[in-house]
């Protein structure tokens, strides 16, 4: 899961591509961000669009949106997470088991904290054409916690 505003990074392992287990990633998913989620934005896959995952976001009063339908660059910023995250902790193999999801949830509580205190990224400030050429402008390299104190809804540490 990834916060749009700020890059928050918060990665957990799911066993099968199944709508309950998807909820039981979310429920205690929503602990660790340091806000309260107000909204979740799935792709097109059944996984996350059933009868199971979109009732239980609505019952937790989460707004339910999907990307387009053929739009392979919806979910950019998860994307880019899963490379710069998850691809680099687990590589691009697939594992299956539960002992293998115990290990992946341990390893992904423990980077947790580095990348989202410690990794900083860049974000992007402006991107405009001009012709052909696609010019884009950054902000500095921060980490998303500095980017969630920097927000101008939060007031405090």
């Amino acid at each position: 899961m990834v916060d749009v505003a700020t890059g928050w990074t918060e990665c957990l392992p799911l066993l099968t591509r199944e709508g309950s287990l998807v909820v039981e990633a979310i429920n205690p998913a929503q602990s660790l961000f340091p806000w309260l989620l107000r909204g979740v934005d799935f792709d097109n896959d059944s996984a996350f669009m059933n009868d199971v995952v979109v009732p239980w976001c609505r019952e937790q009063k989460l707004e339910v949106t999907r990307s387009r339908a053929y739009k392979k660059n919806d979910q950019a910023f998860v994307e880019q997470k899963n490379g710069a995250v998850v691809r680099r902790l687990m590589g691009y193999g697939r594992f299956d088991g539960i002992e293998t999801a115990l290990v992946m949830g341990r390893l992904y509580a423990a980077a947790r904290l580095y990348v989202n205190f410690f990794q900083p990224s860049f974000k992007l400030k402006e991107k405009r054409r001009e012709g052909a050429k696609v010019i884009k402008r950054y902000h500095l390299p921060s980490t998303p916690h500095e980017r969630a104190l920097a927000h101008p809804k939060v007031t405090g540490p």
